[in-house]
């Protein structure tokens, strides 16, 4: 069974730098594409990035290009979220997906999540 560990969330400034987490386990882990989505207040569940399982494809959502950054390390078993220049409405809590299709922005195309982790930036 896979699991999902995503972690990293907390509070910071406006103008600060945040980076997640998402530990997965169980097997075969190498073939998922990875993806991060994140829910507002008050929003529906929104696509924030995605790269491909061998990490050479990377795709973002307008609202976080330039800011955002997502990278995996399979060796570790581990993708991560870089954000910097955070902004208050990035606030949410940010889920870790795993799933078979490459690119894609739905969430329904994800077959694993992880169970979510806030981020909180004051402005």
């Amino acid at each position: 069974q896979v699991q999902l560990v995503d972690s990293g969330g907390g509070l910071v400034q406006a103008g600060g730098s945040l980076r997640l987490s998402c530990a997965y386990s169980g097997r075969p882990l190498s073939t998922f594409n990875m993806g991060w989505f994140r829910q507002g207040p008050g929003k529906e569940r929104e696509f924030v990035a995605t790269i491909s399982s061998g990490g050479n494809g990377v795709t973002y959502a307008d609202s976080v290009k330039g800011r955002f950054a997502i990278s995996r390390d399979n060796a570790k078993n581990t993708a991560y979220l870089q954000m910097n220049s955070l902004k208050p409405e990035d606030t949410a809590v940010y889920y870790c997906a795993a799933g078979l299709f490459f690119g894609t922005k739905r969430a329904e195309d994800y077959r694993y999540w992880g169970q979510g982790t806030q981020v909180t930036i004051s402005s």
